[in-house]
């Protein structure tokens, strides 16, 4: 049976390169790929007591349909993208809990020589509160993104490629012990 993978991805740029990362993902997952949105308002209480954006309701029965998600997140001044925090604080909001016991990978690919290590430890931190399964490894920090994916975003490096495959296979095995 096909299994459906969310993407979400931390950076809001059409050439990102977690974008890459997140669709070398999908490929190597299979089955269905949705790319979530994180185009979100700003988390705002007033804005709540009116009632959930109908974007970010969109964004969690994602979350909850899906059979496994992936999370890109670039790292911004040693932590994660101010818009995938927005999205988990509106996420937060929403009735019931779609993170709860849903697998979860955490990618990164950054023009920096750490691969985004600061920014994945800050989201994993981040999500604790949700109890989602997340993946333990292994690690997939892209370290000079730029120069990592070819024309078509498929990963060069074969020692980062090895590392995203196995993670890919280790949130496979995860949907197959929930099921």
């Amino acid at each position: 049976m096909a299994h459906s993978l969310l993407s979400l991805n931390g950076s809001l740029r059409k050439a990102s390169l977690n974008g890459m990362l997140l669709r070398e993902a999908g490929r190597l997952f299979g089955g269905t790929h949705i790319e979530g949105n994180l185009r979100l308002p700003l988390y705002d209480g007033d804005l709540e007591a009116e009632g959930i954006p109908a974007e970010v309701q969109a964004l969690a029965d994602q979350i909850a349909a899906a059979d496994a998600i992936i999370i890109a997140t670039p790292e911004y001044n040693k932590s994660l993208s101010g818009v995938l925090k927005n999205a988990l604080d509106w996420v937060s909001r929403v009735k019931g809990n779609p993170w709860r016991d849903k697998p979860v990978a955490i990618v990164s690919a950054t023009a920096g020589r750490t691969g985004g290590e600061a920014a994945q430890f800050a989201l994993r931190l981040a999500m604790l509160s949700f109890r989602p399964r997340l993946i333990a490894g292994p690690a997939v920090l892209i370290a000079g993104g730029a120069d990592q994916f070819d024309a078509e975003g498929r990963l060069t490096n074969a020692r980062y490629a090895a590392s995203l495959e196995e993670l890919v296979q280790a949130l496979h095995a995860e949907v197959a012990r929930a099921a």
